[in-house]
């Protein structure tokens, strides 16, 4: 899509205004000595991060030379990513692991960023939680509905800050677009475009040696076995259903999240969703007569027709019909979002409030379901399902309700 920029870039940019300017938490469990040039102790916040290679190399990029949120402990199954990350580390003495659950038991580390696999999200997430560790989980948040419920249980049983890896809630163009959407400035929005690809299939590649240093057994982890394949690892695994829910989950966590955000369905979501054979496109419908298509379709990112204007946005990239729509300036009276400080400086700022940052777990958690039930449509050949959101069931279809959920290989379980 044009007026794109890459994840990592944008990523990187996030983390570099987040750690200028920042009002840093007033706790931790660090012992580290204050020098001049460097936060006290009290304004500490120590890192561990849980897979580091892809989006998790960018992630640490953010940390591993910041005296403030220094990254003290590593995790990857891959021995060739844990080398290559602890070398990149202004403080020498980082704890490198190979299981996740090992460095969770650390009492040193007090925030942890997830960047594993999507089939890893939930028990990462959910083991984090439980060891009283804050989180940033990459999105998409889950690889079913109801593991991304139990993320949000546990998040909110343990008081845990949970910020999900939507950096486009923080984008200026896209919190000006919602706001123009929010505030009647298109009057009222009767359709949404949601530009993405298709979902993930089954897996039939050829079996491969295993590399050296590749935990292969603990990367499959609650997914079924299967023999290693150069496909899935690294960096293909999007492709396959047992892993990922392919491009639907990964662009449409970000554009469906914004669809949402800017229709006011971030607790809630669609009642009837539909893959539309033929069209290469899903059919979301709300109760108030709302209709997005996401897929094959004409929007540069996400764009909301509504009866008195057009508002399109992606990243870098902003634009509206009629053209005086845009420039207007929004003022007293209005529904307007805070400006955030970067994405991770939003969680790094609601780890000192203990407020919910702008991309919490529930959003993240209802932004996913809505691709989550389009992939469903789309394996049962294009069936049409009853969603109810309040209830977070798929209603009268026993079949397609399996879906929301996903078996655990043992001894692996929620």
């Amino acid at each position: 899509m044009s007026g794109t920029q890459s994840r990592r870039s944008f990523m990187r940019q996030a983390l570099t205004a987040a750690g200028a300017g920042i009002a840093w938490p007033l706790f931790t469990t660090a012992r580290v000595v204050a020098a001049e040039g460097r936060p006290a102790p009290s304004d500490v916040v120590r890192i561990g991060h849980i897979g580091v290679g892809g989006m998790g190399s960018g992630h640490l990029g953010g940390y591993c030379q910041n005296d403030a949120y220094p990254s003290v402990a590593i995790c990857d199954v891959d021995a060739s990513h844990r080398t290559r990350a602890a070398e990149r580390c202004k403080y020498k003495t980082v704890g490198l692991h190979n299981d996740f659950r090992e460095m969770l038991d650390r009492p040193d580390i007090d925030a942890v960023v997830i960047a594993t696999p999507d089939h890893w999200h939930a028990l990462t997430s959910i083991y984090a939680c439980e060891a009283g560790k804050d989180v940033y989980c990459e999105k998409p948040l889950s690889l079913a509905v109801r593991q991304g419920r139990a993320m949000v249980r546990a998040a909110r049983r343990y008081g845990r800050v949970f910020q999900v890896g939507s950096q486009q809630r923080s984008g200026g163009e896209f919190r000006k677009a919602v706001e123009l959407v929010r505030n009647g400035r298109i009057g009222r929005v009767h359709t949404v475009y949601v530009g993405v690809w298709g979902p993930s299939h089954e897996c039939y590649l050829p079996p491969a040696p295993v590399p050296p240093g590749l935990d292969w057994n603990l990367w499959l982890g609650p997914a079924p076995w299967r023999h290693y394949s150069h496909g899935i690892h690294p960096g293909a695994f999007r492709a396959y259903r047992d892993y990922s829910g392919g491009t639907n989950t990964d662009w449409g966590a970000h554009h469906m999240d914004i669809a949402q955000w800017g229709l006011g369905k971030d607790g809630s979501g669609p009642t009837e969703v539909q893959y539309m054979d033929g069209k290469s496109y899903f059919e979301y419908r709300y109760p108030e007569g709302t209709v997005v298509q996401m897929g094959a379709v004409p929007a540069n990112g996400i764009r909301f027709v509504g009866t008195e204007g057009v508002v399109e946005v992606n990243r870098g990239y902003f634009r509206t019909w009629p053209e005086a729509i845009g420039q207007e300036v929004l003022g007293p009276g209005c529904e307007l979002f805070r400006a955030p400080n970067g994405h991770a400086g939003n969680w790094h700022d609601c780890l000192r409030s203990r407020e919910r940052p702008c991309a919490d777990v529930e959003i993240g958690h209802r932004s996913i379901t809505a691709c989550h039930l389009g992939n469903i449509s789309y394996w049962l050949g294009g069936r049409k399902l009853q969603w109810d959101p309040v209830k977070e069931e798929i209603v009268g279809d026993p079949e397609a309700a399996r879906w929301l959920d996903r078996p655990m290989r043992a001894p692996w379980h929620l």
